[in-house]
């Protein structure tokens, strides 16, 4: 892959991962909960589901959801059904204040979360295809450019949100959180709800 096209992938991917949406809202989530660690525990996981179906974008999943509508159908709803768990996880935990802790139980939580939002997603899937299409040759790719392609997009992700994480859990910004993590679990369990409504209303109407 040439130069210019690659700057020009890593600007799309960053501009994808860095527009606000229900994966913003879980990794906030995790820091709240276990501070640092658990929020780049999930960043990690989200950008290695980001990889998955960049991976699946490159083998043709595109063919594959014209073909069999249905999986893409299940996706949605099951991505739908997901935020509306992490919705009532996340007012549920508001009710009494969060203390700190980087348990494996909670990081094994984060790791889940993080890989869930972003597979359970299959907008992604649209978003590589689409994304990817003028950037495939008329030949068939070597192996090593469609290890770039896919690459680009899952690290740009993962580090973006650990990015995240890192702010989140500033000593100079935690303290806030910390003090309003009961209102911002409230929050985000509303903002969970809401997604998940707007993605079965598309569906429905």
């Amino acid at each position: 892959m040439e130069l210019t096209n690659w700057l020009a992938l890593v600007g799309i991917c960053l501009m994808g991962a860095m527009s606000p949406g229900p994966s913003l809202a879980v990794v906030l989530k995790h820091c709240l909960q276990s501070g640092r660690s658990g929020g780049i525990a999930c960043a990690l996981s989200h950008g290695f589901g980001v990889g998955v179906y960049a991976l699946l974008a490159i083998l043709g999943l595109g063919t594959l959801q014209q073909q069999v509508p249905l999986l893409y159908q299940i996706l949605i709803y099951a991505g739908a059904l997901y935020l509306l768990y992490l919705a009532f996880n996340s007012w549920r935990s508001g009710a009494t204040k969060l203390k700190i802790e980087a348990a494996g139980s909670k990081r094994r939580g984060a790791i889940q979360d993080g890989f869930a939002i972003a597979f359970l997603n299959p907008k992604l899937a649209i978003f590589f295809v689409a994304l990817f299409s003028p950037f495939i040759p008329a030949e068939p790719m070597q192996w090593q450019q469609q290890a770039v392609m896919v690459a680009t997009p899952t690290v740009i992700d993962a580090l973006w949100y650990c990015v995240v994480a890192m702010l989140c859990s500033h000593p100079r910004f935690y303290p806030w959180l910390e003090r309003n993590q009961l209102i911002i679990n409230k929050l985000l369990a509303v903002a969970f709800t809401l997604l998940a409504l707007t993605v079965l209303l598309r569906q429905w109407l």
